[in-house]
């Protein structure tokens, strides 16, 4: 079974086109909105922490694929997602491929040291103010989030898709609840402490099989390399860029993404 983790701000139908691609290749595909997306009503007191989302897919493995390993793909929020499940519960994946986001670990050793990535990743920061970035999100409408894919993949026009993730986060808790996951990633008062035990395997180094994808428009791609030391041997951790293409590059150049993918799952 394939499963596909969407980022933030995005949902499932960001897979559409590697979810039509391997369910022809004859491939099982699940691509679940993750918690707090539009059909999916988090409660008010709901965490979104690496551990709780890492959490929530083993929960699908176990649900769905009685508890055999799976085939892992991940963007964006959904990459940092599947670096946790990779490093905290090894045996319930087989491979994995990620997209668009380094190892947390080298992120964090880059924002140290680069001034030129803790711009890229502003919004992060933003993101950590109370009440602020929510009047910015809801008072622009879908202006805000809108200009940050314009700025990740600069030369794509995926207006059409963007309008019907945007739309659905602007009702209700949407917001609170994207925002959350960046929150999560910095404050640990927006960690589950009954995962902490969880929480401190997150950045363990990693054994499966994982390939990394990254657009060659993507400044991002100056980490890859260095995230070598993240992996143990048995990872045979691999990286790629994918020509023309930024942030977004599973839906700026499907058709070479998706045949990344198979060629990764078949190993």
């Amino acid at each position: 079974m394939d499963i596909l983790i969407h980022g933030c701000p995005d949902n499932a139908y960001s897979w559409e086109h590697q979810i039509r691609f391997l369910l022809h290749a004859g491939c099982r595909v699940v691509a679940p909105f993750t918690r707090g997306y539009t059909p999916i009503k988090a409660k008010s007191n709901s965490y979104f922490d690496g551990a709780t989302l890492a959490t929530d897919i083993i929960g699908l493995v176990n649900g769905l694929n009685q508890g055999k390993p799976v085939f892992l793909v991940g963007q964006d929020g959904g990459a940092a997602n599947s670096y946790g499940v990779l490093a905290a519960f090894p045996d319930k994946v087989s491979r994995a491929m990620i997209m668009a986001v380094p190892h947390p670990v080298e992120i964090n050793r880059t924002l140290k040291r680069s001034s030129r990535h803790c711009i890229r990743s502003f919004h992060w920061f933003l993101f950590q103010l109370p009440w602020l970035p929510e009047r910015l999100i809801r008072w622009s409408k879908w202006r805000f989030l809108s200009c940050l894919w314009r700025l990740w993949s600069p030369n794509f026009n995926d207006e059409e898709h963007v309008e019907q993730v945007i739309g659905p986060m602007l009702q209700n808790q949407g917001i609170e609840d994207t925002l959350s996951y960046y929150r999560a990633a910095i404050q640990p008062k927006y960690r589950d402490p009954r995962y902490v035990h969880i929480f401190a395997r997150l950045n363990d180094k990693i054994k499966v099989p994982t390939r990394v994808l990254c657009g060659q428009q993507d400044m991002r791609k100056e980490m890859l390399p260095r995230a070598a030391d993240l992996f143990e041997a048995s990872a045979d951790y691999q990286w790629n860029c994918i020509d023309n293409a930024g942030h977004f590059l599973h839906r700026e150049q499907p058709d070479v993404v998706n045949d990344e993918i198979l060629k990764w799952i078949n190993g």
